[in-house]
């Protein structure tokens, strides 16, 4: 899951301040000042958002916008004591700080490379760039994972209905990359955030807004990850660049994440029921709910205004997995990759990542701490694999919430062999060109520069001379899109015609992705360290469990040609 900052164009927000007047337990009104916050609210119960709104404007708010279906609420207020106050009345769940409103920008953003996604530091071999074989597009030779799902096979069998739709829950998707096209579906497209320039402590986060009102087209993508998912999911078939693991289904920008790569409650919550109400077919979720990598009820470390944020994260998303479950939606989410046992995770000190330096250590109980949407209802969760199969040292495991495997790449496979710490052990999919020119990959006449060959990127111009561009990456984000995919040929494939598309009951889906996946057993000994690929002990993980399900792999890897040939015997378990 990305963290990364991008450099773009200027369009300064204004400093707005906020003024309100609130009546206290007196007659006397009670003026509260400050820079204007917006804050989740989440209403006591589904139905009574009416009542929540009218408890924000007397604790001093203003209602911005209200997510009817799961109940809540974006507000605008000064932050001191605004969450205590609203929580404080019946109608309210509870609250949470989302993000400051404007602010001038102060400075550019440097790109930042995370330490799993872009770990490669290595050209290309020369046997890397390939012709395609028959029935595959020319960059296929260098996707191990669309072989290892046999995704190649499954395609002469079932490529994909146009008609199944694969939501992308991401940092946006780029509509005119030539490989995602032709398949993007930019009419049920949506982008539910806003850039932010700067967090409360004058940090950068997106950096200046280059569209007006700081709102991204729904065709635009400023961080490349949500464009790298969509390629492994959905890039077309058509005899150019990659193809993907479902090359005809169609693929729908739902952004909720910010351009540094931060997913904010609101976002996500209108990106499930908007995917619930749009009939969307299949979400990918290669992402954690920000600020809190775990969401505790009740963590000692945590302040009570904190902890009362967690609980409305929890609740607030439990709602809307709830729902999109309900209209029909399958949820794929990414295991993660703190390489820890969700089921006896490590201790956090990386929460919460917003504002910027607000981090403080915490020890995570697992029986009142939760990653989300990972560990939220009606979840596929996935972890990653490499090219040998062996599990990826970054990836999260567990029998507790591990649902299946997927190829997610891991750069350091195959120790002592001429492949160890090569590109090719990664994920290679699309890469938006003004995010290359922005990372130093592509120079301004749309050349790979020195340091993208460094690290694989490449190039492929159509017949008639468009660019496009792919790059290699890892991580458990990586695995999660070719579970997805799968899905996709899953409903494509079973599922029924409904409404002009096609439907397929979630429980279904997970039945048959789980049912067909291809067994994988845990190592012998099961007990791994990573110390000759250059990881401390802290990598060190068991496998637990028996070769048809267990920690490392769930009940297996996923296996698309399984899936669509021999899937229908779970349909109706």
């Amino acid at each position: 899951m990305r963290r990364t900052r991008l450099l773009i164009a200027a369009l300064a927000v204004p400093l707005i301040s906020g003024t309100v007047t609130l009546p206290s337990a007196g007659a006397q009104p009670v003026t509260v000042s400050g820079p204007a916050t917006e804050f989740t609210v989440l209403a006591a119960g589904e139905q009574g958002v009416a009542a929540a709104e009218d408890a924000i404007r007397e604790a001093g708010g203003t209602v911005v916008r209200t997510n009817t279906a799961v109940g809540l609420i974006t507000a605008s207020a000064p932050a001191n004591g605004f969450a205590q106050r609203v929580s404080a009345d019946d109608a309210v769940y509870g609250a949470a700080k989302a993000t400051a409103i404007g602010s001038a920008p102060t400075g550019k953003v440097t790109p930042k490379r995370p330490d799993v996604e872009k770990e490669s530091r290595q050209a290309p071999r020369s046997s890397d760039k390939k012709t395609g074989t028959t029935g595959t597009d020319p960059l296929d030779d260098q996707l191990w994972g669309l072989k290892s799902v046999r995704s190649d096979m499954a395609r002469a069998v079932q490529p994909g209905d146009k008609r199944v739709k694969v939501g992308i829950i991401d940092t946006g998707v780029d509509g005119s990359h030539p490989d995602i096209a032709p398949n993007f579906d930019r009419a049920a497209s949506r982008n539910f955030t806003r850039d932010i320039p700067n967090d409360p402590t004058g940090a950068v986060v997106d950096g200046p807004c280059e569209f007006r009102g700081c709102v991204d087209p729904a065709d635009h993508d400023d961080n490349g990850h949500g464009t790298h998912v969509a390629g492994t999911i959905a890039a077309a078939a058509d005899g150019f660049g990659i193809s993907g693991v479902a090359p005809n289904v169609s693929i729908v920008n739902l952004r909720a994440g910010q351009d540094y790569g931060l997913f904010f409650l609101q976002p996500v919550v209108d990106a499930l029921t908007y995917a619930g109400d749009a009939g969307i077919d299949v979400v990918n979720m290669s992402f954690y709910v920000d600020p809190w990598l775990y969401n505790c009820a009740s963590n000692p470390a945590d302040t009570p205004e904190q902890q009362l944020e967690q609980r409305t994260i929890t609740e607030a998303m439990t709602r809307a997995m709830n729902y999109a479950h309900r209209k029909g939606v399958t949820e794929v989410a990414a295991l993660g990759n703190q390489h820890t046992d969700l089921g006896a995770p490590q201790p956090d000190e990386t929460s919460p990542d917003y504002p910027a330096s607000s981090a403080h250590p915490r020890t995570i109980e697992n029986s009142s701490c939760l990653s989300l949407p990972v560990e939220g209802p009606h979840t596929i969760g996935v972890s990653a694999f490499g090219p040998s199969g062996a599990k990826a040292d970054y990836s999260n495991y567990g029998p507790e919430q591990i649902s299946v495997s997927a190829p997610g790449g891991f750069y350091r496979d195959g120790f002592g062999t001429d492949w160890y710490r090569t590109n090719e052990n990664q994920i290679l999919s699309a890469y938006p060109q003004n995010v290359g020119v922005a990372e130093g990959m592509i120079d301004a006449d749309g050349n790979v520069t020195p340091e993208g060959a460094e690290l694989g990127v490449q190039k492929a111009v159509t017949k008639d001379g468009r660019a496009a561009y792919y790059q290699f990456l890892q991580g458990t984000s990586m695995a999660t899109p070719h579970a997805t995919g799968v899905a996709a040929l899953i409903v494509s494939e079973y599922g029924k015609n409904s409404r002009g598309g096609i439907t397929m009951n979630p429980d279904a889906v997970q039945r048959v992705i789980e049912g067909t996946a291809a067994e994988m057993a845990c190592p012998v000994p099961a007990t791994v360290d990573y110390l000759d690929e250059g990881r401390d002990e802290s990598f060190t993980a068991t496998c637990e469990g028996s070769p048809s399900f267990n920690g490392f792999y769930g009940n297996g890897g996923v296996d698309a040609y399984a899936a669509v040939t021999r899937g229908r015997g779970y349909v109706r378990a």
